[in-house]
């Protein structure tokens, strides 16, 4: 049994090297999940070669307002619509550990092969080590699948893990790999030292989207980020550039995707990603609608202009191209 639970972790890790992207969850004007539309976004973004799996039920996924139903819709239509070898990874993400727990064992029955454990929001006031211990202690036993940790930004508050207690969630060996989304490369690269220091077979994803080139030259095992589910061949570029060295096409690669992820992610006001995500999925015409749910509301004029002229210099928007569909 043991032997065939290391098999499977190992295999796991092994997956998960390289470029997984972070899917949004297409919206109706009545704020329901088109499920037609999430299928075709799954479909288009996993069609790419070198996209190795796919994140479902994060951040850029809206998981914060979706119902336990619902995600588990959207990881059976990940199931359905991605290439049998697709890995599907579902973040898990609430207040209650309980809930968290109930959660994690439903998405697993829906087909996920592994579980990102979001800190709950109410951490970003404050929590103690305990409380976090046992919020992930209680996932880990509703299940059976691989975990994943969430290093979150260092801007989120109390929500970033410290060191001392970043040691004591690695030393639970359920837990494989991390989200490393701590925005701020001193923060990654002392994270990710520690982790390897600690686990050597533990897999550290960088997916800070606006410094995913400098996170490539520190080390890492591949990224988990939502520009993957925009300007997925870029990323796989970018991703296949560092990985052989090629640091000057990296370079290259980098400076078209810089634009882009400044415009969707950094621009203020911050917590836009998701709705900015959204538009330049319509502004390349691979999505009818991009409502999301309230209380997000749709984004600006001046958003809209910088997205266009983002995705113009990653060389995804020629000057031809009708962006009618895409007024705000």
């Amino acid at each position: 049994m043991a032997a065939a639970r290391d098999q499977m972790v190992r295999s796991f890790g092994d997956r998960l090297r390289g470029i997984h992207a972070a899917t949004i969850v297409p919206m109706t004007p009545n704020f329901l999940i088109d499920e037609p539309a999430l299928a075709a976004h799954i479909s288009s973004v996993t069609s790419v070669p070198g996209i190795n799996g796919l994140l479902v039920n994060g951040h850029a996924g809206e998981n914060f307002v979706l119902s336990l139903a619902e995600k588990r819709r959207v990881v059976e239509i990940a199931r359905g619509h991605a290439p049998k070898d697709c890995l599907i990874v579902s973040g898990v993400n609430h207040e209650s550990s309980l809930e968290a727990a109930r959660e994690a064992a439903a998405l697993e029955r829906a087909g996920a092969d592994g579980l990102l454990v979001f800190p709950p929001n109410s951490w970003a006031l404050a929590h103690a080590d305990g409380c976090v211990m046992a919020h992930h202690r209680h996932i880990r036993e509703a299940t059976t699948i691989s975990l994943m940790l969430y290093a979150a930004p260092v801007g989120a508050g109390a929500m970033p893990y410290a060191p001392s207690l970043l040691e004591q969630l690695v030393a639970d060996h359920r837990y494989v790999a991390i989200k490393e989304g701590s925005w701020e490369v001193a923060a990654y690269e002392q994270n990710l030292r520690l982790i390897r220091k600690l686990r050597p077979d533990f897999t550290v994803l960088s997916s800070g989207d606006e410094h995913l080139l400098t996170s490539y030259l520190i080390g890492t095992a591949g990224s988990q980020v939502s520009l993957a589910a925009v300007v997925p061949e870029l990323m796989v570029a970018l991703w296949s550039a560092a990985e052989a060295g090629e640091w000057g096409e990296a370079q290259a690669v980098h400076d078209k995707l810089y634009p882009l992820a400044v415009a969707i992610y950094r621009h203020a006001p911050g917590g836009r990603a998701t709705a900015r995500l959204k538009v330049c999925l319509k502004l390349l015409g691979r999505l009818a609608c991009d409502a999301l749910r309230p209380p997000q509301p749709p984004v600006t004029p001046t958003e809209q202009h910088a997205l266009e002229l983002a995705l113009r210099t990653a060389g995804c928007l020629s000057d031809g191209d009708d962006l009618s569909r895409a007024e705000v």
